[in-house]
């Protein structure tokens, strides 16, 4: 074999494919982890001001009561828990989480009253 004269061959075929969600995930949460001190502190102010936009448009529609409240009490349980999170220091990965989290709730609250 020593003297053979096969071309060597790569494998780059072979790796596993990955997710598109997956991978910006995990591109967003690296570049996160690098800067955390910066990222979190305009997280606050953004998550802060999206989840005071939702609040607002949910206390302006027409729901149940009991439902309104109930709506009301996550949108603010998940941006406290962010900006805790980020004053307790918490490990990057955490902090990520819940700022999408919040992120993401309080965008379907607002896209759930727009329409």
């Amino acid at each position: 074999m020593e003297n053979s004269t096969t071309l060597p061959m790569t494998h780059s075929g072979t790796e596993p494919k990955t997710n598109g969600i997956k991978n910006i995930y995990g591109q967003t949460f690296n570049e996160f982890k690098k800067r955390q001190l910066g990222y979190s502190t305009i997280a606050i102010i953004g998550q802060s001001c999206l989840g005071s936009a939702a609040a607002m448009l949910l206390l302006m529609g027409n729901m149940e009561m009991a439902l309104k409240m109930t709506i009301l009490f996550f949108v603010t349980i998940f941006c406290m828990a962010f900006n805790g999170a980020v004053l307790a220091q918490l490990k990057p990965l955490t902090t990520f989480n819940l700022l999408i989290l919040s992120i993401v709730f309080s965008t379907l609250v607002i896209i759930a009253h727009i329409f």
